[in-house]
C-alpha cells in the first residue's frame, strides 16, 4: 500500500513541479533560488500529508495553496540580515513568441510590490483564481482580497507607466 502512495506522490510531484516553480518565480519576483526552495518545501509538506492531499478534490489547487502560504510564511520570518538585490541571478534565454523586455519589466514591477500584494496579483491574474479561491489560499476574507487587488493594480500601473499600464488595467 505504501508503494502505491509513494508512486502516486512521485507522479503528482513530477507533473506539478514545473507549474509550482513558475508560480514561485512570480511570487519571489524572479528570485529563482528562493523559488526552488519554496517548491522543495511545498513538495515536502505535500509528501508528509499525501494521504489527505490525494483524497482532496483538487490536489493541484491544494499544492498551489501550500506554495502561497509557504511563501507568505517565509516573508514573515525572513532574517533582517538578508538583503534583496535588484540583479537577477541568471540571464533569461529569449523564447520564441515572448517579449523578454516586457516580461522583465513586469517581473521588476512585481518585485516592488509588498509580498501579500504580489501574492494576490499572482493568484488572481496569473493563476486566474476567483476572489474566494484567492482568499482561501491566503487565509484572508474576500473583501481583503478585493481591496488588496485594487491597491496592488494601482501600484503596478504607477510603476509601469502609461505605455505598459494597460497590462494592469483589470
Amino acid at each position: 500500500m505504501r508503494k502505491v502512495r509513494a508512486d502516486e506522490y512521485a507522479e503528482f510531484a513530477v507533473a506539478r513541479a514545473g507549474y509550482l516553480y513558475r508560480s514561485a518565480c512570480l511570487l519571489t519576483a524572479g528570485d529563482t533560488y528562493l523559488a526552488e526552495d519554496l517548491v522543495q518545501e511545498t513538495l515536502g509538506r505535500l509528501y508528509v500529508n499525501w494521504g489527505r492531499v490525494s483524497r482532496a478534490n483538487n490536489p493541484a489547487g491544494y499544492a498551489q495553496t501550500v506554495l502561497t502560504r509557504t511563501f507568505l510564511a517565509h516573508q514573515r520570518r525572513r532574517s533582517s540580515t538578508e538583503r534583496a538585490t535588484d540583479v537577477l541571478p541568471e540571464v533569461p534565454v529569449p523564447s520564441a513568441g515572448g517579449d523578454v523586455t516586457m516580461r522583465l519589466t513586469l517581473v521588476e514591477a512585481l518585485a516592488q510590490l509588498p509580498p501579500k500584494d504580489r501574492a494576490v496579483v499572482v493568484l488572481r491574474y496569473w493563476e486566474d483564481r476567483s476572489i474566494e479561491e484567492t482568499a482561501g489560499a491566503m487565509n484572508v476574507s474576500s473583501a481583503a482580497v478585493r481591496t488588496r487587488c485594487v491597491r496592488a493594480l494601482a501600484r503596478l500601473r504607477a510603476l509601469l507607466g502609461e505605455e505598459l499600464g494597460e497590462y494592469a488595467a483589470r
